[in-house]
């Protein structure tokens, strides 16, 4: 029989034992080893049990364990040490705290998931892991972010396979109460929190609020699954990325804008600071920003300042140079659900839509970001994330380019070198992918054979993982015990060990590594320098494509000839992926270039010493060095342009290294079998050189530095009383005004070009009804190719010469371009609006160029 209602009995904890309670909520022992060995020692048996998930823990230990721990003091000492050390990190000054007051009171960050830990859940891959080492290095330096998500009552799916291979899926019910978790309630503990959305034909959203505490960073995600709603409300936030379009959509918007009022309410009842810039985290949290609007419209500001005000205080992330990953609605549906009898946007409503609508000027050639003509009109959230932000980044130096040339069609006129895209480069928190056994030594100073002897140590940690999780993987498949004999000789710890693992869309090319067969065999089977390698990954469950291409590879790995030396381990989580990470040698990826926007688990490898064989792309493409790891060539010119030969050319480059390069390296031992000092010395330069330019704390400094800080400046100079209605008014005027603006006329002089003088440059320029306050006029130089394009061009802004217009009405700019560089030469002249507010030149993708020669 079924239990038809189910309940979480947590123990009633003796009152010495209490801060037990406190150390299990707060997530920081997730990252913390000290913590987490305190934990653990309060049942092992139990903690081995729940999967290292201290709540799950405390709710199975006896009453006689409890009492037994009440009574010894050398625990009750261990554990005031370790509570009181907790309190002191929530609480003591870090370096955000002495970085200066022109930071940001508090920053909020929106994310669809976030991957803190196993026992939490809520992410499905590099997007959510990403999220969550965010909000750990954030209480690590002390900036004073709050995070915003949502919880899905089944979370992404847990992964198994059938006989013959095929991916199978399952969603076990996550119950909140045994959750690392705690509900958001009024002052006094009474009522929980509500948040409500108005839904189209009277239907009511409403959703409470679960809190968790991520060391000093709050995380609080909203649960549509209460009694009070329907029950399509309430599978609202059933799973993460499930459901159709409608579905999507409203998740969406509970996280935009039922996110800013959970946020509202956190800070109205905790006294967090409210705050002054919020960050999306790719394009699914960009109703937040429709939702500030609708408090400042409700406060009397108007549509257009209001717009100015948001866009100063947001800063927008994009993840994927994937058209697929862009999340588009039909335009209708978005507009029914921002309508009369829901969300209602009031008389706003077009000029809102319009901020995520796609039209013929956002279709970039190969992106698919615009709608097609003749097509219903299209909800764009990369659209939205930048036109309600005016600060947006890529996450690697190869992504931002990408991002530039993806959605050039915003800035039309703009080469894409010019598009207001950066990049900050992801990180990844070291304390909490890096093996204890690794912190533990200092690679600058630990011997060859203390290097070597750690590496040996995560290698044969991997191979019991791996044996213990074929094993059950088999067991699922319908195997009997009696037929796994074989599992007990799969892998060896002496034997160089390759990792793949990550979600397996068709662009990350699982199976690259099957390309020719009969290659991998040997390199597999060699009988003095033999390769092993461990694969896992989750394909999306409505991935047909995905789900084969893991299916091809689990029948490679079930050949009786080769299954002891390359395993597929279904169920790819944050609990298997430490040991992965720490275990393997060389980590494996091959992805289409330039379709990895970053990737972060071969960082999370290098935290281990775990050597970097990858396409130059992402993060690689800037960290790519001889001394950390090896570059996978990328075929070019008629090869890249067939699928087939190209992934031969990249397949043949993948066995070349292994066989030339990296095999003989690891083998080397010498003639008296001592580590292999080649190796060891990319290990340690790794670990030295390499592991400070990956760290989570390096990325949100940047972020900090590069983007919330000047985000806060903006913020603060408009929320002053009138500035945001008056640079509102200088866009409006200077958009009514642009068709009026022209180059009327060009001179550079006769003068001849010669190294080390200047060409002297006057323009004339029509105005219009614009003042020269308004507009910046520039010279673009630089050298030339056949064709007359510029490359690499510099910018001479021309000043104003006189103060007054001609008899014709016409401005006159004047300014010399200096000649430092030989060979062919030349310039253009250019109009772009120009404001204190503007962060940059094409912000308002606005420009004025000479008129084409006849």
């Amino acid at each position: 029989m079924k239990a038809i209602r189910r309940y979480s009995v947590r123990p009633v904890l003796p009152e010495t034992l209490r801060p037990l309670h406190e150390l299990a909520l707060n997530l920081r022992w997730s990252w913390h080893a000290e913590t987490r060995e305190l934990l653990r020692s309060v049942d092992p048996e139990g903690w081995e049990a729940a999967g290292g998930d201290p709540v799950r823990m405390l709710s199975t230990v006896s009453a006689g364990r409890l009492s037994e721990l009440a009574g010894d003091r050398g625990f009750l000492r261990r554990l005031t040490v370790i509570a009181g050390d907790l309190r002191d990190y929530r609480t003591e000054p870090r370096w955000y705290q002495q970085a200066g007051a022109d930071l940001p009171r508090a920053v909020a960050y929106f994310s669809p998931e976030f991957g803190i830990t196993a026992a939490l859940p809520q992410y499905s891959g590099g997007l959510g892991i990403l999220a969550g080492d965010h909000l750990k290095a954030a209480s690590d330096l002390g900036v004073p972010l709050i995070g915003v998500g949502l919880l899905y009552r089944h979370g992404y799916f847990r992964q198994s396979l059938s006989a013959d291979g095929w991916q199978q899926e399952q969603y076990p019910v996550l119950d909140p109460h045994e959750l690392p978790l705690e509900l958001l309630t009024e002052p006094g503990g009474a009522a929980p929190v509500r948040v409500m959305l108005a839904l189209p034909g009277g239907r009511t959203l409403h959703a409470q609020v679960w809190q968790a505490r991520v060391g000093r960073v709050p995380l609080l995600l909203l649960d549509s699954g209460l009694a009070e709603n329907g029950p399509a409300e309430r599978d609202i936030t059933d799973r993460l990325y499930g459901g159709g379009t409608e579905h999507r959509l409203l998740q969406e918007l509970l996280l935009g804008i039922g996110g800013v009022r959970a946020l509202r309410a956190y800070c109205r009842i905790s006294g967090h600071p409210e705050p002054e810039v919020f960050h999306m985290n790719e394009g699914h949290a960009g109703f937040l920003a429709v939702e500030r609007i609708r408090e400042l419209a409700e406060a009397g500001t108007g549509f257009d300042a209001a717009l100015r005000l948001v866009r100063a205080g947001t800063v927008f992330t994009t993840h994927t140079p994937v058209p697929a990953g862009i999340d588009r609605f039909p335009l209708d549906l978005v507009a029914r659900h921002l309508g009369e009898g829901a969300e209602d946007a009031g008389p706003d409503r077009e000029r809102l839509l319009a901020l995520g609508r796609e039209d013929e000027r956002t279709t970039v050639a190969g992106s698919g970001t615009g709608s097609a003509p003749g097509t219903p009109p299209q909800f764009n959230m990369a659209l939205l994330g930048l036109r309600t932000a005016q600060r947006a980044n890529g996450v690697s130096r190869l992504h931002g380019a990408v991002s530039r040339e993806m959605f050039n069609g915003l800035w039309p006129g703009f080469d894409p070198a010019e598009v207001p895209i950066g990049h900050v480069t992801n990180g990844v928190h070291a304390a909490t992918w890096t093996a204890d056994e690794m912190s533990a030594h200092d690679p600058a100073h630990a011997s060859d054979t203390e290097l070597w002897e750690v590496r040996r140590t995560l290698r044969e940690r991997l191979v019991h993982e791996v044996r213990a999780r074929l094993r059950a993987s088999w067991r699922q498949r319908g195997a009997g015990q009696a037929e796994l004999g074989w599992i007990d000789e799969v892998f060896d710890p002496g034997v160089l060990t390759l990792g793949f693992a990550r979600r397996v869309p068709s662009y990350k090319r699982l199976t690259l590594m099957l390309k020719d067969p009969e290659r991998l065999r040997r390199l597999l089977l060699h009988p003095e320098r033999p390769v092993q390698i461990v694969v896992a990954g989750k394909a999306h469950p409505a991935d047909e494509g995905g789900k084969r291409l893991i299916q091809e590879l689990v029948r490679f790995a079930d050949d009786p000839l080769l299954r002891r030396r390359i395993v597929f381990l279904p169920d790819y989580g944050m609990g298997m992926a430490r040991t992965l990470y720490a275990g393997c040698d060389v980590w494996l990826n091959n992805p289409l270039r330039p379709l990895e926007a970053c990737g972060t688990s071969g960082m999370k490898a290098a935290l281990n010493g775990c050597l970097n064989l990858s396409v130059r792309d992402g993060w690689w493409d800037e960290a790519c060095d001889p001394d950390f790891g090896w570059e996978i060539p990328t075929a070019d010119g008629p090869a890249a342009a067939d699928p087939d030969r190209r992934d031969a050319v990249e397949a043949a480059g993948l066995y070349a290294l292994l066989e030339e390069q990296i095999v003989p390296r690891f083998y080397d031992r010498g003639r008296g079998g001592d580590p292999p000092a080649r190796w060891l010395a990319m290990v340690r330069a790794t670990l030295t050189r390499l592991v400070p330019m990956i760290l989570a704390d390096r990325m949100l400094r940047d972020y900090v530095l590069e983007f919330y800080r000047p985000a806060t400046a903006a913020h603060r100079a408009l929320a002053a009383p009138g500035a945001a209605d008056a640079f509102a008014g200088y866009v409006s005027r200077v958009r009514n005004g642009w068709p009026r603006v022209f180059v009327d006329h060009v001179d550079s002089g006769d003068e001849p070009a010669v190294l080390g003088g200047v060409i002297p440059v006057s323009v004339r320029v029509r105005l219009g009804e614009l003042e020269p306050a308004d507009v910046e006029v520039q010279a673009v130089t630089g050298r030339v190719d056949a064709e007359d394009t510029l490359a690499d061009p510099a910018v001479v802004t021309l000043k104003p010469d006189g103060g007054h217009p001609d008899l014709d009405g016409r401005w006159t700019y004047a300014g010399e371009l200096p000649l430092d560089r030989t060979g062919p030469f030349g310039f253009t002249v250019r109009v772009l609006p120009a404001h204190p507010r503007l962060a940059t030149g094409p912000e308002l993708a606005l420009l004025t160029l000479p008129a084409p020669a006849d």
